[in-house]
């Protein structure tokens, strides 16, 4: 899957010279937290909603609503973004936009085509992929064993499902807390089949496997 795949294609950008309140407003209207600046059709920065709150108090001490506002409408969208853009590719995995995202402690990242602005994932985006991965939305039954570190292990496991009338909708594996030499198998599977000997044969093999 790529980022291409996840994205938001129709993106609402701000120039560099529009006000911070006129920002303030398509975020709130929208129900987004970032907007891309853009000027002369390139990507110069992003202002999200937590930018204009740090821009806020720097600003706008002991000033009242009315005050801040005049000052928000004052001051640009240059003033408060983040000119140092972290972007990354549409034909990238999006698994990597993901891992970007939590390295860089961003909430989104622009989707960039050469120097040209394709569209933008957010956080919301990855959650939407992971539940579209894993399987989730689909129910059925969900397995979690522990097993070697080596080729085939996984397709060991895949053997006794499939032995028992089960089809897979998703495979994820983590190495997070394992001790070297093994890693965490989550399967996913459809409804059918027999469940009761396929979990009795899962336990005598795995221990500790979790099965629901």
């Amino acid at each position: 899957m790529f980022v291409a795949d996840w994205m938001t294609r129709q993106v609402i950008t701000v120039e560099p010279h529009e006000s911070v309140l006129h920002a303030m407003h398509l975020m709130r209207d929208r129900g987004i937290k970032h907007l891309p600046v853009v000027h002369g059709g390139k990507l110069v920065g992003v202002i999200s909603d937590r930018d204009i709150k740090a821009y806020c108090p720097s600003k706008a001490t002991a000033l009242d609503v009315y005050e801040i506002n005049y000052l928000l409408s004052k001051a640009t969208v240059q003033e408060a973004m983040h000119k140092r853009v972290v972007s990354i590719a549409p034909d990238a995995a999006v698994e990597q936009a993901a891992m970007v995202m939590l390295d860089e402690n961003i909430g989104c990242l622009p989707v960039v085509a050469g120097e040209t602005l394709a569209g933008i994932i957010s956080d919301r985006d990855i959650y939407r992929a992971l539940v579209d991965i894993s399987g989730v939305r689909h129910g059925g039954h969900r397995i979690c064993v522990v097993i070697a570190d080596r080729p085939g292990s996984v397709k060991d496991v895949a053997d006794i499902i499939r032995k028992h009338g089960f089809h897979m909708r998703g495979i994820m594996t983590s190495y997070e807390g394992m001790a070297e030499g093994s890693r965490r198998a989550v399967i996913r599977t459809t409804n059918e089949g027999d469940f009761a000997p396929l979990r009795a044969e899962l336990e005598k093999l795995y221990g500790g496997a979790t099965i629901s």
